[in-house]
């Protein structure tokens, strides 16, 4: 699970937030004192890495950028071997280049490593970018499931309404 607000401890070194994501495969002795094995070590290393964060792994989370600890945490669900990727409101928060990256990140883990991700949003143009399949609420009831191509002007002002902000189409489309 990745959340909107991260859930990293901020006094804690980036290495040791993603590495506690391992805490469910190791004995408690050895989660309780952060005596991790070798093996470990490196996939925590190697998520990091995945993630573009790898040279911040000794810094304090609490120092880092939103994008930055947003990435660590998406380490930390690569750690635990997670085949599925749940981030709620993953972008929320984070400036749009982090934003972008972060995005950029979620579709390639599903990509390039099968990884299943399924994303909440209420950015309709990340939506649209970078999801394959949308799902759309309305009062609770689902009221779009497709692809992002089947999402045009007219079926999202009937989902938000007129208020919508037409940012997705050009003049005379």
């Amino acid at each position: 699970m990745v959340f909107q607000q991260f859930n990293l401890v901020g006094r804690l070194s980036l290495y040791s937030n993603v590495a506690l994501g391992m805490l469910g495969r190791l004995n408690f002795v050895r989660g309780l004192f952060g005596w991790w094995p070798a093996e470990e070590k490196a996939g925590v290393m190697s998520a990091l890495a995945r993630v573009g964060v790898a040279e911040y792994a000794g810094q304090r989370a609490g120092t880092l950028s939103g994008g930055q600890q947003q990435r660590a945490a998406i380490a930390r669900a690569l750690v635990q071997k997670a085949e599925v990727i749940l981030a709620d409101e993953p972008v929320a928060s984070l400036d749009p280049v982090s934003a972008r990256k972060v995005m950029d990140l979620l579709r390639a883990l599903n990509s390039d490593e099968g990884i299943s991700v399924v994303v909440s949003l209420h950015q309709v143009d990340y939506a649209m970018r970078y999801c394959k399949r949308i799902v759309a609420l309305k009062a609770g009831k689902i009221v779009y499931d497709g692809p992002a191509s089947g999402l045009d002007h007219a079926r999202l002002v009937d989902i938000y309404g007129p208020e919508i902000e037409d940012v997705f189409w050009e003049k005379g489309d």
